[in-house]
């Protein structure tokens, strides 16, 4: 598929990496020399220098033969124009990264496909999506749900309480003659390994299991963490973010919001009828401590500073706070948060980039998923009749290394998959896989 991507900052740059490993025609848009010799050093990808609204920089990339243009710069006009244009000037599909969420309740009515934009995506509804999907068990540093609860993805920290601690994963089994969970991935330090038999559980370590429903309740026992629900929770910075989180989150949750600016928390109260909205400077530990953080069970930091909202976060976690997750705009810091004591670092742009890569994936894959900070993707397969996936026991597939199976759904029952399971047609498959090996996994299930 030839594809350009009008931008490269993190988005356009991080989409780009994904991209590059299903060897796409990729070429890069952006007005900075200094990013495009970056993504031309680091990735397989072409660049032009100059505006992507431009007519004369649009047919140096042969928009004419373009089966996918991705605008997503900073601004988002450019987006949209360069949208509008690339499509009239021979793009198949377009895909327009906005801030204004007008534009995306209301696609239907403005006809956006009419003007030439086929999709659009709000990073800042997209992270309050996920921080919704976040706040499942404050216990949990993430959680994804197969089939309705069929199978199930958590992820733990191993702390001194954890009967995991120390153990080799082989050795684990013990503790659960039922198998009703795998260990798909640990997390440790920027490092993800993709586990074996030999590997050890260490202190600190972020340990990512799939889960039949039985084993869910045997994660958190023997994790040492007790299940606790999720009922009130605060929220610092009436950003964007923090506007829709809010939000999503009233509808289920006890919410408070805190905005340092007294004009915008009077307009976000009038907004938000379902949000106690407190104005007043987060920092302020004092002002924390009167509006109860020591009663919240979850804190979420999404002001306009990485800083703050790290800081902010940990002061919570003093306060013992469940669940903790931190906005940050430095895509580095991710990997910090088992090390700094933050549950969840997020990255809207990251997650958008994500988003993108999901929506236009081509394949048997039925469903993409990320987990943040770890370099592996979760994915989801439907077995088809007469696929290399079905000829042998897992243990004797050669499948990939770099990729493990973690659980299947047969005719609507969630079970682990261990060495000796062999797979049918019409199984759904949970796969926890390396960026650069899910076309040769897709191999298995053609």
């Amino acid at each position: 598929m030839r594809i350009i991507i009008a931008g490269a900052g993190d988005v356009g740059f991080h989409l780009a990496k994904l991209l590059a490993y299903e060897e796409h025609d990729i070429t890069l848009i952006d007005l900075d020399a200094n990013l495009l010799q970056l993504a031309s050093n680091s990735l397989d990808v072409a660049t032009v220098k100059g505006s992507s609204t431009s007519y004369r920089i649009l047919e140096d990339a042969n928009i004419a033969t373009a089966d996918l243009l991705i605008t997503v710069t900073a601004s988002e006009e450019i987006n949209i124009t360069t949208a509008i244009i690339g499509k009239h000037l021979g793009a198949k599909r377009t895909i327009a990264r906005i801030q204004n969420l007008e534009y995306l309740l209301n696609k239907d009515k403005l006809d956006l496909k009419e003007l030439g934009i086929d999709e659009v995506i709000s990073p800042e509804s997209l992270a309050a999506k996920e921080i919704k999907r976040l706040l499942k068990e404050s216990a949990l540093t993430d959680s994804f749900e197969f089939d309705n609860g069929k199978l199930t993805l958590l992820g733990v920290t191993i702390d001194e309480n954890s009967s995991f601690l120390g153990q080799r994963l082989a050795e684990s089994t013990q503790s659960n003659p039922d198998q009703n969970f795998v260990t798909v991935a640990i997390l440790r330090g920027q490092e993800t390994i993709i586990p074996r038999g030999d590997n050890e559980y260490k202190l600190g370590d972020h340990a990512y299991f799939i889960a039949e429903p039985e084993g869910v309740g045997k994660i958190m026992e023997l994790s040492g963490k007790p299940r606790v629900g999720i009922k009130n929770v605060m929220i610092l910075g009436g950003s964007k973010v923090g506007y829709h989180t809010a939000k999503r989150l009233s509808r289920k949750f006890n919410v408070k919001l805190i905005e340092k600016d007294k004009d915008k928390a009077f307009e976000l109260a009038d907004e938000l009828k379902n949000v106690m909205v407190i104005s007043g400077d987060g920092r302020d530990v004092d002002l924390l401590q009167e509006e109860g953080i020591e009663n919240m069970d979850a804190f979420i930091a999404v002001t306009g500073n990485s800083e703050t909202n790290i800081m902010s976060s940990l002061v919570a976690k003093k306060h013992n706070v469940g669940k903790t997750i931190s906005l940050v705009e430095n895509i580095d810091y991710i990997h910090l948060s088992q090390d700094i004591g933050v549950d969840t670092m997020i990255n809207k742009k990251l997650i958008a980039a994500n988003f993108i890569f999901r929506y236009i994936r081509q394949g048997n894959v039925i469903s993409l998923t990320s987990i943040h900070g770890v370099d592996a993707e979760i994915l989801e397969f439907i077995v088809n009749l007469g696929s290399k996936i079905t000829t042998d026991t897992i243990k004797k597939l050669d499948f990939p290394k770099a990729a493990i199976i973690g659980g299947v759904v047969r005719k609507g029952v969630g079970q682990t998959a261990m060495g000796d399971f062999q797979l049918q047609p019409k199984d759904r498959v949970v796969v926890l896989c390396r960026p650069g090996c899910i076309q040769k996994v897709e191999e298995f299930f053609k």
